[in-house]
């Protein structure tokens, strides 16, 4: 385990023993993607609140949680998917479209590459054409390539096999080069996707979240 994943299991054990800027740091790692995968299920004008309800619970049950880096993601984005299953059935929607990618632009290194990918998602037109997938195919996809899950962590967030995450995420992407294809700003967007991710032998603010975790932790 190198780089940022070290840093953010580091991170999260710390926040566990009541760090609250250790939490801030797992909350800035992780929000942008997490928020961009909420906006796949709810749309644009309700991710954000969608997002806040997931950290609160995120801060809430912290105590629980155990492993890494890559554990937190995908327990981080199985919270999330749960508050936006909840919002969606209460509006009984799913939205068509979604909103402004921006926050997805994160400030990685100049040699991480799935931070590149996330700027290239940032500046085009690709998160509003993940919408239009299917369902199944939009979520694969942003799990996949945008929070960055290897597949066994996907397919437990979904509730499916790590096969049919792998080949609604393989499907997606072919979807996504034909609607990508012959529009100039979006070229190499794709190529800039890092390869999807495999096992080894998720509005308020992160100020806001780290109070509420610290009163937590002191009630129990």
């Amino acid at each position: 385990m190198l780089g940022d994943d070290a840093e953010i299991t580091a991170a999260v054990l710390a926040a566990q023993d009541g760090d609250e800027t250790a939490f801030r740091t797992v909350y800035r790692a992780v929000h942008p993607r997490l928020l961009g995968y909420v906006r796949t299920l709810v749309g644009d004008p309700d991710a954000e609140d969608v997002a806040s309800e997931a950290w609160l619970q995120i801060a809430r049950d912290l105590d629980r949680f155990s492993g890494d880096a890559d554990r937190f993601r995908g327990w981080a984005a199985r919270i999330a998917r749960n508050r936006a299953l909840d919002h969606i059935r209460m509006r009984g929607r799913r939205p068509a479209t979604v909103g402004d990618e921006t926050e997805l632009t994160g400030k990685p290194a100049e040699s991480d590459t799935a931070g590149e990918a996330i700027e290239a998602l940032a500046t085009g037109t690709t998160l509003s054409l993940i919408a239009r997938l299917p369902q199944d195919q939009a979520e694969a996809v942003v799990l996949r390539v945008v929070v960055g899950l290897d597949a066994k962590s996907a397919a437990k967030t979904l509730g499916k096999r790590p096969g049919a995450v792998r080949t609604a995420a393989h499907r997606g992407l072919k979807r996504l080069a034909e609607l990508l294809d012959g529009d100039p700003e979006s070229a190499g967007v794709l190529d800039a996707l890092p390869p999807q991710r495999e096992p080894r032998d998720g509005a308020v603010t992160s100020a806001m979240v780290t109070r509420m975790h610290a009163r937590t932790q002191k009630d129990m």
